[in-house]
């Protein structure tokens, strides 16, 4: 028998998870009965019923799991496509879902994290957007680019689809959480939207690659996109839909929620003017959201205690550098700066615009300028 090229501790993490009826909660009730995955699987089916939620038929599907679901071969269909598969063991398991309640016991991701992904805003909204609702999406995902900010959002049709396409047109991050496996692309026609993520960012979802989209895993990984965000903005959304979910679940997370007005006359505008009387702040433009987001990204914390960056110097150009380096202590004027970064004042003036658009930096005089 050939030698296995995984860990029996993954194996038994992802048997786990691909147990029909165990979904997150109910994997961590296991989880804190038990201990570790493997003592799940190794316990009886009187020791499993004595955990709230689970009867006689999930108990028995449990018992089945070691004779019936071939885990390594599901680690090997995503080694052999470039997946990554991550447990909450795993050192680069996004930090924010860690927080949440119900984390995902298993991630399958295609592309690369990034220190800057702890700084995301989540865009979300109808498949059936108007010009109008795209327009929004896309100029916002654009802006919160710009500024730093990763974009999250779930690769449908419509608002999310333009939220994607406006964070990577402004040359910034993405992420697209899936309902279905990385291998089974949905909606089929973004399959190249898909492969533009992840060299952007990346895919992600719970379900094993192959999986097709079956419908209750949408509103299962709407928790996903809200977990990996500060905050989620819903552009366009029916009374009863997916992003209205996402927002509850935003709530529930302790994180923030923000709603784009739309026409009053408009159905799919009863969604965030709803959620905005509620309590959701209005978005006009990204201002709104950095009004509440900018502390929150600026006071991130690693692990190993230190603070990440402001999220707008995470992406800045060498000439971008070069003059918020020239611009420290207290005010000082153009010309110095232009001195010190030995660059022509044109550019200096126009670099520094686009510093003050990303909140780094503020005029306090006409010639004059100092760090935010």
């Amino acid at each position: 028998m050939a030698e296995t090229l995984f860990s029996s501790e993954l194996i038994d993490s992802i048997r786990l998870s691909l147990v029909s009826g165990v979904g997150p909660l109910l994997r961590k009730a296991l989880i804190e009965r038990f201990g570790t995955p493997a003592a799940v699987l190794a316990a009886d089916k009187y020791e499993l019923q004595g955990v709230d939620g689970i009867g006689p038929k999930i108990a028995s599907r449990i018992l089945a799991a070691n004779e019936e679901i071939d885990a390594e071969l599901e680690l090997r269909v995503a080694a052999e496509h470039g997946i990554d598969v991550l447990t909450e063991a795993s050192h680069d398991y996004p930090r924010p879902l860690r927080q949440i309640h119900d984390p995902p016991g298993v991630l399958f991701r295609r592309g690369k994290p990034n220190a800057q992904d702890e700084m995301a805003v989540a865009i979300v909204g109808t498949r059936h957007a108007s010009r109008y609702g795209i327009a929004q999406a896309e100029r916002l995902a654009g802006s919160l680019a710009r500024t730093g900010f990763t974009v999250v959002s779930g690769l449908a049709r419509g608002i999310d689809a333009a939220a994607h396409r406006g964070a990577m047109e402004a040359g910034g991050r993405t992420i697209a959480v899936l309902a279905s496996g990385l291998l089974n692309i949905y909606p089929p026609e973004h399959e190249k939207l898909a492969d533009e993520v992840a060299e952007a960012g990346y895919l992600v979802s719970e379900s094993p690659p192959r999986m097709p989209p079956l419908s209750g895993a949408f509103p299962q990984r709407n928790r996903i996109i809200s977990g990996l965000s500060l905050g989620t903005i819903v552009v366009e959304a029916a009374e009863r839909s997916g992003a209205l979910i996402t927002a509850r679940h935003a709530y529930e997370q302790g994180r923030e929620v923000f709603a784009v007005p739309g026409p009053i006359d408009s159905r799919v505008s009863r969604g965030p003017h709803a959620l905005i009387k509620d309590g959701a702040k209005l978005v006009e433009s990204i201002d709104d959201v950095l009004a509440e987001l900018g502390p929150l990204a600026e006071n991130i914390q690693r692990e190993d205690g230190t603070l990440l960056t402001k999220p707008a110097e995470l992406v800045l150009n060498e000439i971008e550098q070069q003059v918020l380096a020239a611009i420290d202590g207290p005010a000082i004027s153009m010309d110095d700066v232009a001195k010190a970064s030995g660059l022509p004042i044109h550019r200096v003036l126009s670099t520094i615009s686009v510093l003050e658009m990303r909140r780094l930096v503020r005029r306090v005089s006409g010639t004059q300028v100092t760090r935010s």
